[in-house]
């Protein structure tokens, strides 16, 4: 890893990586700031936290496949910049003017805005990272890349929970707001990339593909043609479903693990800040770990291993928590869980990026981006609604025992290519 940090040519990814950590670290600010925003006007409710976050998800699903053709046709570089800066003046009108409205439904409608310019962010990020590196570098990349979202979910979600239960969900989204502008201007400050993997100038490649596939080609032709490329892949079906049972489980969990830690510690958002630092700390080192010796390992066992554990660890967490309500073995437990889990996102994100081609990758991951968060948003319904009937630990523990059949099931049954 030192060899990729020293070598000159991979300093602009490095440039791209600290800005992946600011704006990362703004978007858990923005998730605790919700939280508090939620818990102030609905106090106790994992289905009014759900509808809120609802309108995060939905952009994935109205914007998400068009998104995907757009990221293909525009320079990545200019798409991120343009996304953090909208998003951070749309995050300071919720702070100045919608917050103090007595209808929350306006935050509703610019919080889907705000994350409908995320669904052009993400797979633009995504593609540009094989634009930056060389093939036999994309591992440590995406271990890099996953790495700074461990470091701002620790950081973000410690010191987001400090502003906003000093200063209020208002305080949220202006730290939010600030991260975006300064991470866009680390993109804006970039040098533009022109090579891809193969080694060709980039905006020629992007042209004569034009020209052979037609240049008028409609966004439905092309969304049609991601389809195809995509069934089309063996590996990339088999991450799709990987990613679709381990993003659903996480859907299941999320508000309903957010409301059982308020009620459980007795705090709105101190507590869930304090977990998410042994939460962090065991990602990123189960992460660091994975990128140093994942190279050598299957990537499909090592999400199949980190659901197996990982079950256990949610159904642990859920049990114990809820009989002895003790904040240092909570904090074990939750260390426990990011070390195990920490390998997923780095694997599954390598074996696409080894095998997609260049010019179908922003479909590809906009794809992906669809396919996880209809998972994640059916299954934290769900589970909203059935925590109105359903002691919340019985849920939290059943989705924990469920993820580790899952991962049980594929070490048996899947055959490594």
């Amino acid at each position: 890893m030192l060899t990729f940090l020293k070598n000159r040519d991979n300093w602009p990814f490095l440039r791209f990586w600290l800005a992946q950590l600011v704006s990362q670290f703004g978007d858990r600010v923005n998730q605790m700031a919700l939280v508090g925003l939620i818990a102030a006007r609905h106090p106790g409710s994992p289905f009014e936290l759900a509808k809120v976050l609802a309108f995060t998800i939905i952009p994935v699903f109205v914007i998400g496949p068009v998104a995907g053709v757009y990221v293909d046709r525009w320079d990545r570089r200019r798409t991120l910049f343009a996304c953090d800066f909208i998003r951070g003046f749309l995050v300071l009108a919720i702070a100045f003017y919608l917050i103090d409205l007595p209808s929350i439904l306006p935050i509703y409608a610019i919080v889907f805005l705000i994350f409908t310019f995320s669904r052009f962010y993400v797979p633009a990020k995504m593609s540009f990272i094989p634009q930056m590196v060389e093939t036999r570098d994309l591992h440590i990349a995406n271990s890099l890349v996953t790495v700074t979202g461990m470091a701002a979910l620790v950081f973000g979600a410690l010191f987001g929970g400090i502003i906003v239960e000093k200063y209020g969900a208002r305080g949220g989204f202006v730290w939010d707001a600030a991260t975006f502008f300064f991470s866009g201007l680390l993109v804006f400050s970039m040098p533009a990339v022109r090579k891809l993997r193969t080694g060709f100038d980039t905006q020629k490649m992007l042209t004569a593909g034009r020209r052979m596939l037609g240049a008028h080609k409609t966004v439905l032709a092309e969304i049609d043609e991601g389809i195809a490329y995509i069934r089309g892949q063996k590996k990339i079906r088999f991450i799709f479903a990987m990613m679709a049972v381990l993003f659903a489980a996480a859907g299941a969990v999320y508000v309903v693990l957010i409301v059982f830690i308020q009620q459980a510690f007795q705090s709105v958002t101190r507590d869930l800040g304090f977990l998410a630092v042994p939460l962090g700390a065991g990602l990123f080192l189960g992460s660091m770990l994975y990128s140093k010796w994942g190279g050598v390992l299957s990537k499909w066992k090592a999400m199949f291993w980190s659901m197996v554990f990982g079950g256990l660890m949610v159904a642990l967490f859920a049990l114990m928590v809820h009989t002895t309500h003790n904040r240092a073995l909570a904090a074990a437990l939750a260390f426990g869980l990011g070390f195990v889990v920490g390998p997923t996102v780095i694997a599954a994100n390598t074996v696409v990026h080894t095998v997609c081609s260049e010019q179908m990758s922003g479909k590809v991951f906009s794809a992906l981006e669809f396919i996880i968060h209809a998972a994640f948003l059916l299954a934290m319904l769900a589970s909203a609604y059935a925590a109105e009937y359903v002691s919340r630990v019985w849920i939290l523990s059943a989705v924990g025992v469920i993820f580790l059949v899952v991962g049980i099931i594929g070490l048996i049954t899947y055959k490594d290519d």
